[in-house]
């Protein structure tokens, strides 16, 4: 999988910090690619949102949400992920694949979408409706199950 960009949105990057039934394969994709994998700003909210639902659901502790929390910000750090800025852009691209209203694709999906096809990059997700309607929108797309 080397020599391309490859964007992971956040349902392929949480498996990563926490076990779930995808892990492994994530885990095998981000061995896989030549770093720096590509994320959006939305990724970090994002990011926050599910850990503060995991321990909001007792479903980790706090010292396991802390742990999350350091370990992805010292990935971005160490340049295995580059955090892309998010543009107008994006979300006028985003609110036109939504106006055409021909995939079932949610808000913060068309906007992670807009940004991997502004850096022209492999999206990597295990959402599959994000999937099916990059693939509808000519972008490459790798489902994680």
């Amino acid at each position: 999988m080397s020599g391309d960009n490859f964007y992971f949105d956040t349902s392929a990057l949480l498996p990563y910090y926490r076990e779930e039934n995808a892990s492994p394969e994530v885990q095998t994709v981000l061995s896989q690619v030549q770093p720096p994998v590509l994320l959006s700003d939305l990724t970090r909210v994002e990011m926050a949102s599910a850990i503060a639902r995991w321990t909001r659901m007792r479903e980790i502790g706090e010292p396991q949400a802390a742990l999350i929390e350091n370990t992805f910000e010292q990935d971005i750090r160490s340049g295995l992920y580059r955090v892309q800025p998010l543009a107008p852009i994006h979300y006028q691209k985003a609110e036109k694949w939504l106006s055409a209203r021909k995939s079932a694709l949610r808000t913060l999906d068309a906007i992670h979408i807009a940004c991997c096809w502004s850096l022209r990059a492999k999206l990597i997700t295990c959402d599959h409706t994000m999937h099916d309607a990059a693939e509808m929108l000519g972008l490459e797309s790798v489902l994680i199950k």
